[in-house]
């Protein structure tokens, strides 16, 4: 894994961002309480497909997973694959709590808090996609330091993707899609864009489903959305 050096502004050290907003219903929480438990993700070694699944299965991972539509959809489609998903905002892991429980999604763990404490357990090439599908944008400058698209996190995903592996990486924030762009271009030597000419990037990929956030994003705000995949070197 590359060191970076302390202080490095393109260095991320923890995600930022709220962890609760309205209070969780009463089956919500109760999902909280008892599910959760159940399929968390153990930070208290290595994060390997045996320890959660008991086999070595292809391992997917998600960062910020937000509801948990994508992540269960993927789960479904693809039973024989493990699903890790992290996502520090409680009511967005109760959602998924409930995706889980009504689809029967026995390949599915989830990690309520920081989706780079966990990656960092990862073992290195251990992973077969990773999804960061609109994250937080911090669009004012001097929080650039703080998305998830910077030269710390990308080496990191790097790092756990397997040779052929892919990253897939969406967004409808324009800023954020210029500055994703522009880091990407940095890791060139691990990664290859994966794209199908001028302009196909505005294509939604299949097996990649929309999520309430973005229908919400290209119908109520008119915003366009661009869809990215990067495979591992």
């Amino acid at each position: 894994m590359t060191a970076h050096k302390p202080g490095d502004p393109t260095t991320l050290n923890r995600l930022y961002g709220r962890s609760q907003g309205k209070p969780l219903r009463a089956g919500q929480q109760a999902l909280v309480d008892t599910l959760l438990p159940q399929i968390a993700v153990p930070t208290d070694g290595p994060v390997t497909a045996a320890r959660l699944f008991g086999d070595d299965r292809p391992l997917h991972f998600e960062i910020g997973f937000g509801g948990g539509e994508h992540l269960a959809y993927r789960a479904d489609l693809l039973p024989d694959h493990g699903f890790i998903g992290a996502e520090p905002f409680v009511n967005g892991v109760a959602q998924a709590l409930v995706h889980v429980r009504d689809g029967k999604l026995a390949n599915v763990r989830l990690h309520l808090g920081d989706a780079l404490e966990v990656l960092r357990l990862i073992p290195d090439g251990a992973l077969s996609m990773v999804y960061l599908l609109h994250p937080d944008p911090w669009p004012k400058a001097r929080h650039a330091k703080r998305r998830m698209m910077n030269d710390g996190p990308l080496q990191l995903i790097a790092d756990k993707l397997k040779p052929g592996g892919e990253f897939r990486f969406g967004t409808d924030h324009a800023v954020y899609l210029r500055h994703a762009l522009m880091v990407m271009r940095r890791f060139t030597g691990e990664f290859e864009w994966l794209v199908e000419g001028r302009g196909s990037w505005g294509n939604r990929p299949s097996g990649w489903p929309e999520t309430r956030y973005e229908h919400k994003a290209r119908t109520v705000y008119g915003h366009e959305v661009w869809y990215f995949r990067f495979r591992r070197k």
